[in-house]
């Protein structure tokens, strides 16, 4: 919301002396959010006078028509000589009154003016537009035309108000009211401690049977609407200087009488407007819900097809606009033709949830469904219809018609009640009950009690509904900044959970693995899991959905990690780097069974562990998973060698090396699941309370998930779910024990199945080889049909044996080496190759 301070003094007296920055710290201190004060004019200097054309020479020979005027400015050149200006613009004639600017003055961007030759002529001075004065868009488009009445010589620069302060405030959500001049001036009072010339005070008159007839046919939706009616309007006067600066300084271009004052009320009062061409309303106004389907061209061009949950005006014809967003192109003013005499002004309030979705869907934010969607003042809708009717009377010539129609669905003020020190127990300042009371009156409020009030809030202020919104009222306005600075006091000797250290050794251990860490949004779209080629019943389909996410594409939280890695590793390999290791740890989202709707929590007491509990249960499950993503080489080449790619096997060691850090021991075995090839894919189990469990997958993707999300050939991926890995762990993981005594190494080389996994084998050596095996690892894996037999290959294993009291002997070792290699054979059928 832009506020002019000029426009804004007229509701508030402020202090000559009080500059924009004054008043910006005030409404800051009041809780609003002034970002910037615009300086307006203040680089500029005059003399800048209206003159007007007595003249125009069309030179010949250029590129462009160029125009040699000559201007009558009386006396501010000092001499009363016409003024010989050169100009390009085309929008004006002889006779037309202009801004003009004299040399010596200087134009905003620090654009000195002085005479200069050109185009064979001496041009003293410049004809203005409205963007060379820092005026914005005015709609003409070329040089500002001023009415006629306008004396010769008059200072443009107070004419066109072009020196003010214009605060430029962003509104959150919850403060509606803000978005209007009353709103503003409201906080500033209460700042300055003086008081409001309320603008909504006006005198209107009661609703009779003579309006303009009006059916509501959906009053949940639209629980107020005013009708009123003027005629003889006249088509072709334009919107005076200072309205069309208030609009130009407020944000908003001007565009004709009817709908600039439309525009203009909307601003000072907060309630939006719309006018009907009379003439082209074909019988009674109506309001209802869209049929699924219905057409509707908007005042933008845009023919929109309308879903059933729109609220719609309609005649009967059908839909005539889209209830608090836009206009219909069929009943709007025309102010190309000049033809509108007669206007029905609508001052309606519209259900704020309706309107927020109906602009959403249809992608259509406007100046009116922002403010309707953030809570407009109902009681607010007669004054500003009032006031629409009193300008077009004032300054179009039209006069008021006698009808009046209000259709009004009952309601009740909202009242709360709250003990007298509940603000000073949320903010742990003693306020005391006057001060309460005096701070709730201020915003609008009527207090009634002692010790328990009773407070009835105002219309304006519909974010009002509790306790606690009371109570931020009184601490806001007595200032955030005098709350004391109290530092909580945890207890002592807790440090960090198993879950959080497990969380920072992970992070170590794949960093120091090569791998960069890359944080991802938790939001996602459905239509990712079609792209990771997931079945159709797969748990990871079940998403928790955001109420009001903050992109339409992305509506739901995340079930796995992978979508925002292989997004980030996408963008990376576009933007020149192809060798990429990417990892990130974070939660992941499932739905709960049954949904269960959390409790509001206190805050002007520590909650109970209950109220935590029952809140808790009604989350979403939130385990925390990771995941990483390889792309490109993962050993670069160069002169120690000719390096390698990243494959699946590189995927499958983050896997084990997380395992590493949790203490516990992960099996590794061929699997089959979604995004992943179906040959490259490796299995992550656990063993947990005895059985297994699987909690994840590595290896390569899936050849087709690549080609759908452009990702470069052979990216590999792992992820897996930490709190399952934690529950396998026995803790803390133990530091090696030192020995004195030598390793005794022992390789063996055993025949298998080509069907027979890896894990299966080394399972049997490590039990058989007993607890003289230090470690076991794989070396190498050798296939030759010639040498070993059709569907046969080869495994090749390095057992170190070491005992803790003794120097083992060759005849200890080769024991324990043959005792395993015979469990092997006894299960998997191994043949010990010669």
């Amino acid at each position: 919301m832009r506020v002019p301070l000029s426009w804004l003094r007229e509701y508030v007296d402020l202090p000559a002396t009080e500059t924009g920055r004054d008043v910006q710290a005030k409404l800051i201190s009041a809780g609003l959010e002034v970002e910037t004060v615009e300086q307006l004019g203040a680089d500029l200097k005059g003399p800048l006078v209206v003159g007007q054309v007595q003249s125009i020479e069309e030179l010949e020979g250029f590129k462009k028509p160029i125009r040699f005027c000559l201007v009558d400015v009386g006396t501010a050149n000092g001499t009363g000589e016409l003024q010989e200006i050169v100009c390009g613009a085309r929008n004006f004639a002889v006779g037309d009154k202009v801004v003009v600017v004299l040399p010596g003055a200087v134009l905003p961007g620090n654009f000195a003016i002085a005479a200069r030759q050109t185009y064979g002529k001496t041009s003293h001075g410049m004809i203005c537009s409205g963007d060379e004065l820092g005026m914005g868009d005015d709609g003409s488009g070329g040089i500002i035309v001023l009415p006629p009445e306008i004396e010769v010589g008059t200072d443009a620069i107070e004419l066109l108000q072009l020196v003010d302060e214009v605060l430029d405030i962003a509104v959150t959500p919850d403060r509606g009211y803000a978005l209007s001049m009353r709103g503003v001036a409201r906080e500033a009072a209460i700042a300055y401690g003086l008081p409001l010339l309320d603008p909504a005070l006006l005198d209107v008159p009661a609703p009779n049977a003579f309006g303009y007839p009006v059916r509501v046919s959906d009053p949940m939706g639209c629980d107020r609407f005013t009708a009123r009616t003027v005629t003889g309007l006249d088509p072709e006067t334009l919107s005076p200087i200072w309205l069309r600066r208030r609009l130009q300084k407020a944000g908003m271009r001007p565009i004709s009488l009817a709908v600039d004052i439309t525009n203009y009320v909307m601003l000072e009062l907060g309630q939006p407007l719309h006018a009907y061409d009379r003439t082209r309303v074909q019988g009674a106004i109506g309001v209802r819900r869209a049929e699924q389907g219905e057409k509707l061209t908007t005042l933008d061009g845009v023919t929109r097809t309308l879903d059933a949950e729109d609220l719609v005006i309609t005649d009967d014809r059908g839909p005539i606009g889209l209830a608090g967003v836009m206009g219909g192109a069929n009943t709007e003013i025309d102010d190309t033709e000049g033809t509108t005499t007669e206007v029905v002004i609508e001052a309606a309030h519209f259900d704020a949830l309706s309107i927020a979705r109906t602009a959403r869907r249809h992608k259509l934010a406007s100046e009116a469904s922002k403010r309707f969607e953030r809570g407009v003042d109902p009681q607010a809708a007669s004054a500003a219809a009032q006031r629409t009717v009193d300008l077009l009377v004032l300054l179009a010539g039209g006069t008021a018609d006698g009808g009046v129609t209000e259709a009004i669905a009952p309601s009740a003020p909202h009242s709360i009640t709250i003990p007298a020190n509940h603000p000073d127990k949320v903010a742990g300042v003693d306020y005391g009950r006057e001060t309460v009371v005096r701070r709730l009156q201020q915003v609008g409020c009527d207090v009634y009690g002692q010790d328990e009030l009773i407070v009835t809030v105002p219309s304006w202020r519909p974010d009002l509904t509790d306790p606690n919104d009371l109570a931020e009222e009184v601490i806001r306005l007595e200032g955030y900044e005098n709350l004391p600075s109290t530092l909580p006091k945890p207890p002592a000797g807790l440090g960090l959970t198993g879950r959080q250290r497990l969380h920072r050794r992970i992070g170590r251990a794949l960093a120091g693995a090569g791998y960069v860490e890359a944080l991802n949004y938790p939001f996602i779209g459905e239509h990712v899991f079609d792209q990771l080629g997931l079945a159709a019943d797969d748990p990871k389909r079940k998403v928790v959905k955001l109420v009001n996410p903050l992109s339409d594409e992305e509506p739901a939280l995340r079930t796995t990690l992978l979508p925002g890695l292989l997004h980030a590793l996408r963008r990376n390999d576009g933007r020149g780097s192809h060798d990429l290791a990417l990892f990130e740890t974070g939660l992941v989202f499932q739905p709960q069974d049954e949904l269960r709707v959390a409790g509001r929590l206190p805050v002007d007491r520590r909650p109970t562990d209950e109220e935590i509990a029952s809140l808790t249960a009604a989350l979403p499950v939130q385990p925390r998973h990771a995941a990483v993503v390889l792309a490109g080489a993962r050993e670069q080449a160069g002169w120690w060698g000719k390096g390698r790619p990243v494959d699946w096997a590189d995927a499958i060691e983050a896997a084990r090396s997380l395992a590493r850090e949790a203490g516990t021991e992960l099996l590794v075995r061929s699997g089959q699941y979604g995004p992943w090839h179906p040959g490259r894919c490796a299995e992550l189990a656990v063993a947990v309370d005895g059985q297994e469990k699987v909690i994840g997958y590595a290896g390569e993707l899936h050849p087709g998930v690549l080609k759908t999300l452009g990702l470069p050939a052979r990216t590999c991926a792992m992820e897996l779910d930490l709190d399952a890995l934690e529950q396998a762990s026995a803790g803390l993981p133990k530091g090696p024990k030192i020995s004195t005594f030598p390793v005794a190494t022992q390789d063996v080389a055993l025949v298998v199945d080509k069907t027979v996994p890896h894990v299966d084998v080394e399972a049997a050596l490590r039990e058989g080889a007993g607890e003289l095996l230090e470690s076991i690892r794989l070396f190498d894996v050798y296939e030759n049909s010639e040498q070993l037999g059709e569907g046969k290959k080869s495994l090749a294993y390095a057992l170190r044996f070491r005992a803790d009291d003794r120097t083992l002997t060759v005849d200890e070792a080769s024991a324990a080496r043959d005792v395993a290699v015979a469990l092997a054979a006894e299960r998997t059928g191994a043949v010990l190759r010669s």
